[in-house]
């Protein structure tokens, strides 16, 4: 879950806006740009994915700087067009920034201000959070950065919210997201709110990465590929808590499960998932129910039923909070596009 709901979901039914032309992507690259970071947005948004039934994108990369750019890994790269692209922008992705100790060149600020004031999203990956911050788009907001550079963000950006222990935050059309794999979460995260949880999953197992770790997870999971003996144990665990969303768990119970204490289990769940159990279930069955509404023809009150909430109200509740919308309109925006 994102740190701030955005009201993205009410936006689009697939990779089109609603005047039915493709949504038009700019990702901004640099001098010393990490080859990593720049082709995180270019997976997600420049792929062609028309195979498994996400519309394309209007999608470009663009240069800071003029002439070949190098990278961080010793190779150059080229692109084709300049910050003149970002005039008619919709999204604008700044997927990380070379030192946080340079002020971005002005004509790049002065862009971002521009795309944004004219209705853009822009996205800050990573080290990109201090871009945005130093245009002054973060001031009064929430935001996240990576964890390392955190410290350092809050000192020089005090007017800027800064949750550091987060994936991403998606707040007003301003998007920032922690590091490296983050990335990657808050790029699906984009997907899904444009196209649905069916199409974003799609992408997720083609790029064969998890399919929905969501915003309010924590940055600080110590154990991310669960180990052989006790680790391995709570994995499986997760995967029959899946299955099984639909009944009532608690610890002691589950700690039985796997013959621990109420507290080591506790400790190794926060390890394994980065979260608390009750949040996890509560992220998994959100994921479930809206997966339902979206493929599915099931009355309200039975996906409510099937993905664990129990009630229709529990179920809107949590899906308000979580999506800005009831089960009833977003089952209206994204079923075409699942149906399709």
């Amino acid at each position: 879950m994102s740190t701030r709901r955005a009201p993205a979901v009410t936006s689009s039914l697939s990779a089109r806006k609603t005047s039915g032309k493709p949504r038009h992507i700019v990702v901004v690259a640099f001098d010393g740009i990490s080859p990593f970071h720049l082709s995180v947005p270019c997976l997600v948004f420049g792929e062609d994915r028309s195979d498994i039934g996400v519309a394309p994108f209007d999608f470009a990369v663009c240069a800071v700087e003029s002439g070949p750019l190098s990278t961080s890994a010793g190779f150059r790269i080229d692109a084709k067009h300049g910050l003149g692209a970002l005039r008619n922008a919709d999204v604008v992705v700044i997927p990380s920034w070379r030192d946080v100790d340079e002020r971005p060149p002005g004509a790049l600020l002065r862009a971002l201000v521009a795309a944004h004031r004219r209705g853009a999203t822009v996205v800050g990956l990573c080290l990109g959070a201090f871009v945005l911050a130093q245009a002054g788009l973060l001031d009064g907001r929430k935001a996240t950065t990576h964890w390392h550079w955190a410290s350092l963000f809050a000192s020089r950006y005090p007017l800027v919210r800064l949750d550091p222990s987060v994936l991403y935050v998606d707040e007003d059309r301003v998007v920032t997201s922690a590091g490296t794999a983050a990335s990657i979460d808050c790029c699906l995260h984009l997907l899904r709110t444009w196209c649905g949880a069916t199409l974003a999953n799609r992408v997720a197992r083609r790029l064969v990465v998890a399919p929905h770790r969501t915003g309010g997870q924590s940055q600080f999971i110590e154990e991310a590929i669960p180990q052989t003996g006790r680790g391995g144990r709570m994995n499986e665990l997760l995967e029959w808590l899946q299955t099984r969303l639909n009944h009532a768990h608690d610890i002691d119970t589950l700690a039985a499960r796997l013959a621990m204490s109420r507290r080591t289990f506790t400790r190794h769940f926060q390890r394994t998932t980065g979260t608390t159990l009750v949040q996890w279930l509560t992220w998994q069955r959100l994921a479930r129910a809206s997966q339902l509404l979206e493929s599915s023809d099931r009355s309200v009150e039975a996906i409510a039923e099937e993905s664990g909430f129990g009630s229709p109200v529990s179920l809107r509740q949590h899906f308000v909070a979580r999506y800005g919308v009831s089960p009833t309109a977003y089952r209206r925006q994204f079923q075409a596009v699942a149906d399709a």
